[in-house]
């Protein structure tokens, strides 16, 4: 295993989450008399999904863009976080030590494919000293929590600004329905279409973009605690702990 990071199989409490939320507004608009093509507006899309796009990209670094876009496919195929097998592997690292030295961790970590855990061992491999690291493990865990976390604020921001462009396509619309004050039987129609912005905008922040900026962040987080007990474990065989010893001290990280 070696770090937990392998794609899982799909999500379905995204998908179920995602098809639910989007069955219940057409549903409600059908309810209420309405048509699911009244929904469809052009401009209304390009205004509140291009604007929100391009107002993110011009608040975010174009690296902490570009991490946003890899983590969306989270939603669907989240990384496979599995802390008891990691606390195992670690404990069955531990005995290798107990009885071929640091040096019998040469065969174990060529196979391990996640690069945190790989620097690790090899850290304990070259004979570091245990606060070397732990010093070590803890800045690249640092760095890459706040990376992430930066990355999944992109998906908040656009939870931020597409309310705001909702609202801008629904006052240009506007406008041009009072330029066609002299034609009443345009009014109600005209109004109708401006007022699609708002909802693309609203129902876009709060159905999509905040719940998915959200489970990015629970998922950071999943993955931090992980790479927690990862630095403790390989920490505990830098200092010669007894396999026993690790397994307790890992599993009060488990939840």
């Amino acid at each position: 295993m070696g770090g937990g990071t392998t794609m899982r199989k799909l999500d379905l409490l995204s998908l179920g989450g995602i098809t639910l939320a989007l069955a219940a507004v057409l549903l409600g608009q059908h309810l209420e008399g309405g048509h699911v093509g009244t929904l469809v507006n052009g401009p209304a899309i390009l205004v509140v999904i291009g604007g929100t796009i391009g107002a993110t990209m011009l608040q975010s670094p174009l690296p902490i863009f570009m991490r946003a876009l890899t983590m969306l496919g989270w939603i669907l195929r989240p990384p496979l976080l599995r802390p008891e097998a990691q606390m195992y592997e670690i404990v069955r690292w531990a005995q290798i030590v107990r009885r071929e030295g640091l040096l019998g961790l040469d065969a174990v970590v060529h196979s391990v494919r996640d690069a945190y855990t790989r620097k690790g061992l090899q850290l304990v491999i070259d004979g570091n000293d245990p606060d070397t690291v732990r010093e070590t493990l803890e800045l690249d865990l640092l760095a890459r929590e706040r990376r992430d976390l930066n990355a999944a604020r992109v998906i908040d921001g656009m939870g931020g600004y597409a309310p705001t462009l909702g609202i801008l396509g629904a006052v240009m619309g506007l406008i041009q329905v009072m330029n066609n004050l002299a034609d009443p039987a345009l009014l109600g129609q005209g109004i109708a279409i401006a007022f699609v912005a708002t909802v693309y905008g609203v129902g876009l922040a709060n159905l999509v973009f905040l719940p998915i900026a959200a489970k990015l962040k629970a998922l950071v987080r999943e993955e931090t605690r992980l790479q927690e007990l990862i630095a403790l474990g390989i920490v505990a065989i830098a200092a010669g702990d007894n396999p026993r010893a690790v397994e307790m001290r890992l599993k009060g990280l488990i939840v």
